[in-house]
Parts: structure tokens; C-alpha cells; sequence
């Protein structure tokens, strides 16, 4: 390429990297850590594509796709708008994010839920972007076809999200590689953050995620979710008596899951924990077994809590449940504001979102405050007061051979008051990527 904008900044492959960009697989799948320069190496890999200018065909079409048509936009749009030397640029439509350049080729920046989008025309090459979170037959029914007619290439990156269809994807480019070596249609590599982040944004990382979210999010390994969905929890290190730290004038917090069998809230409130570090910790529960509904959950934190003199705040299930008690009172939230008001006035507030985040991202949340990966615990419960929350941390299972889901069918007393103290958990300590300062020289 003769003409290059300040966007190309000079990139130090390390090893794996250069053999990503040398060899010529068709299908490559790059589960790697995050901030580790896979998507910026893609991004240029399609940029380079469209100017080549030796396609065969005189309209090469390129895309950058992600889950979502936020996602894409976000990832990819100001990027690739960046890294297109103007003077090779003949159109760019922001409402279609697409830009045309002057070799008759076009990238196009798309969302992929809805995976039909990418049919009917034919493809030179794209990117799936964060491709663990598609929809499973996204690949095969819709983006594998659309490659058939020009023999278009496709990258496959992103994160693991367990052992789901991307974990597939990448069993099989392992085996085409080993039996067909050079001449494999399918490439598989992987690196992992620390070979391009700095080691104390890696230690800070650590710190923050539980053992299994880091050793996904950042070394890009396909963690196998099975078993206990909160593997941390060990009543040895995460109960004791927490009653006696409460704060009456501190702010309490209320957590809701909305059911009629069994009816529950958990109760914490940050504190400083036994073991010395500022945590979470749960001091109380509702739990009705049967016949619950709404008001009745209410009641009993009015009658529990009545002697509290700060603030309450109040999260959970943005649903606000389907049982009986919406059809004749209102919405669960409506309820829970109304009578909540009625008792503490305008101490309550609301802290409830648009949409629940992903089960995955409220699971690693709680067992990433339950125990980071520097051995760190930040949430306790109290035994005593709390037995029927102990019972779920121990109990609570995952589905075999999920990526992450929590079994509702294991044990219908279960998940309940977990998925409320989740809600708390996520809202205020997300796992979430981290804001890594850019390293110009190794393009991340």
C-alpha cells in the first residue's frame, strides 16, 4: 500500500501473531485475550483487502460484523473509517456504514443478530467479531453459504464464552491443521493478554476477576463451566457472624427475584469484613417457600427492617417477575415502590435496569466479588442469617455442556436468592473490560 493515514501506527508482531498474518488459512479462529491486538490486526487485514486491487472480481465486498449493530459500530465504524486513506475513498455512508473505494471494493460494518443480513449478495472476506456470542447456526446457515460463491475468507475472533460453538470452531481448525498442514482451509491461533498488555494491568486484572473469568477473558481459554455455578464459595472463608457490623444510619440494600415458590430478597450492605477488605456483606433474607407473591416479600422486609434509619436501595430482576400478583396490582416494581414508600417515605430509591444483564456476566460478577485471582474475598454472608442464600451458593449447578447457564431444573428451591443477590452485584461491580491505555507501538 502506497498511501497509509496516521491511524497505521507500526505494530511489533510477536510470533503467533506473524504467523496469523503470514499464513494464508481461509478460516481463521483466534480465541485470544482481551486487549491483545487480535481485532486491530483484523481490522487491517480488511482494510489491505479492499485496496489490494488485484481481486478477480471488479466489486470485492468485505465485512466487519459483531452480535449486535451497536456492537459493530462501536468496534469497528470510526476505525475503519481511520485507517481508509482519504484519497482512496470514493463514498461513505454513515447511515449504511459503508465505505466504497476507488479499487471498486466496499466494507460494510453490520450487526449479527440478526444473522439474516448477511445473505443475499456474495462475499470476498469478512470478520465475526466477539463470535462466542452469536447465535450458534449464525455460521453455518448464513455466513458460510454467503462465502461460497467468491471462495471468501473469514475471521473468527473474540473471547471464549466456554465450550459453545466457537470452542467447535476451534477443535476443528486444530484437527485441519494438524492433518493438513499448510494446505489446511482452516488456522487456529491463539495469545493471551499478557504477551501484550502490561504486567501490572495484568496483576490489576487478576485482582479484580475470579480464577476462571480471568483465565478466559484474558489468556483466552475455553473454561469449561460445569459443575457449581459459585465454585468460589467455601463456607469455611465466606461465612461469618456479619449481624454485628451492620450500620442502621449506612444505606441497605434490598435485592428482589420475583417468584411465588419460593418468595425471596436478599439484604447486604457494604461493610468492612472480618478479614479486613471493604466487601459486600449479606446480613438477611425473605425466603416464603410457597404461596408467596410481591406484597407478602415487602411486608416482611417492612417488618424486619422497620428499625433502620438510613437510606434503601433497591435492585433486582428488571422483569419485574410474571406471576399473578402484576395482572391485579400493578407491576412487582410498582409494588415494591409503593409499599416500600409507605413505610420508609423518601429513603427508598430505585436502582433498577432497562434490561437483566447476561447470566454469564451476573455469574462471573458474584465470583469475582466472592474471590478474585489474587485470592482476595470481597463478599461474605452470615450463616445465621442468611442459611437459605449458604444453601444456593453451595447448591446452585450449571447445565453440562453450557456455556455458563445455570440449571433452573436442578432443584426447584434453588437459583432463587442467588439471582437476587446477583442483580446487586452486577450493577455495582460488573466484570467488564477493562479501560487498558493504548500501547501506539504494539497497536492495541
Amino acid at each position: 500500500m502506497s498511501t497509509l493515514t496516521e491511524r497505521w501506527t507500526t505494530l511489533e508482531h510477536h510470533d503467533t501473531q506473524q504467523e496469523f498474518v503470514r499464513r494464508p488459512y481461509r478460516f481463521n479462529v483466534l480465541p485470544c485475550g482481551r486487549r491483545s491486538g487480535k481485532t486491530e490486526l483484523c481490522k487491517r487485514k480488511l482494510v489491505d483487502s479492499a485496496l489490494d486491487g488485484n481481486s478477480e472480481h471488479s466489486d470485492p465486498r468485505y465485512f466487519a460484523a459483531a452480535p449486535t449493530h451497536a456492537q459493530a459500530k462501536r468496534i469497528y465504524w470510526r476505525d475503519l473509517k481511520a485507517l481508509s486513506p482519504r484519497n482512496l475513498v470514493v463514498d461513505i455512508s454513515e447511515s449504511e456504514m459503508r465505505i466504497e473505494y476507488v479499487t471498486g471494493s466496499e466494507i460494510i460494518v453490520t450487526g449479527m443478530d440478526k444473522p439474516e443480513r448477511i445473505e443475499g449478495t456474495p462475499w470476498d472476506g469478512g470478520i465475526l467479531d466477539e463470535f462466542a456470542n452469536m447465535k450458534p447456526a449464525a455460521w453455518s446457515e448464513n455466513v458460510r453459504p454467503a462465502l461460497s460463491d467468491r471462495g471468501g475468507w473469514c475471521d473468527l475472533i473474540g473471547v471464549p464464552e466456554g465450550r459453545n460453538h466457537y470452542y467447535d470452531l476451534w477443535q476443528r481448525s486444530q484437527a485441519d491443521m494438524t492433518e493438513h498442514g499448510e494446505a489446511s482451509t482452516w488456522g487456529g491461533f491463539h495469545w493471551i493478554s499478557a504477551d501484550i498488555l502490561p504486567a501490572e494491568e495484568i496483576a490489576e486484572a487478576r485482582r479484580d476477576l475470579d480464577p476462571l473469568t480471568f483465565q478466559q477473558e484474558y489468556e483466552g481459554s475455553f473454561v469449561n463451566f460445569e459443575g457449581r455455578a459459585y465454585y468460589p464459595f467455601d463456607i469455611a472463608r465466606h461465612t461469618a457472624k456479619l449481624t454485628d457490623r451492620y450500620r442502621p444510619e449506612q444505606p441497605l440494600i434490598f435485592c428482589f427475584d420475583f417468584n411465588v415458590a419460593p418468595g425471596v430478597a436478599a439484604i447486604c450492605q457494604e461493610m468492612t469484613l472480618p478479614n479486613g477488605e471493604q466487601g459486600t456483606g449479606y446480613i438477611g433474607e425473605v425466603y416464603i417457600p410457597r404461596n408467596s407473591n410481591t406484597p407478602a416479600v415487602v411486608s416482611r422486609l417492612v417488618k424486619d427492617w422497620g428499625h433502620h434509619d438510613g437510606k434503601f436501595v433497591c435492585y433486582g430482576d428488571a422483569t419485574g417477575g410474571s406471576g399473578g400478583t402484576a395482572k391485579v396490582h400493578g407491576s412487582d416494581w410498582d409494588i415494591v415502590k409503593r409499599d416500600l414508600a409507605a413505610a420508609f417515605g423518601g429513603r427508598v430509591s430505585m436502582r433498577v435496569p432497562n434490561a437483566n444483564p447476561k447470566e454469564r456476566s451476573r455469574v462471573n460478577a458474584v465470583n469475582s466479588r466472592l474471590l478474585s485471582g489474587d485470592d482476595t474475598v470481597r463478599m461474605m454472608v452470615d450463616p445465621t442469617a442468611c442459611p437459605n442464600l449458604v444453601r444456593d451458593f453451595e447448591g446452585v449447578r450449571l447445565l453440562a455442556g453450557g456455556s455458563g447457564e445455570i440449571d433452573k431444573k436442578h432443584d426447584d428451591r434453588l437459583t432463587h436468592i442467588t439471582d437476587a443477590a446477583g442483580y446487586y452485584v452486577v450493577a455495582e461491580f460488573p466484570v467488564v473490560e477493562r479501560k487498558m491505555r493504548q500501547i501506539r507501538a504494539q497497536g492495541v
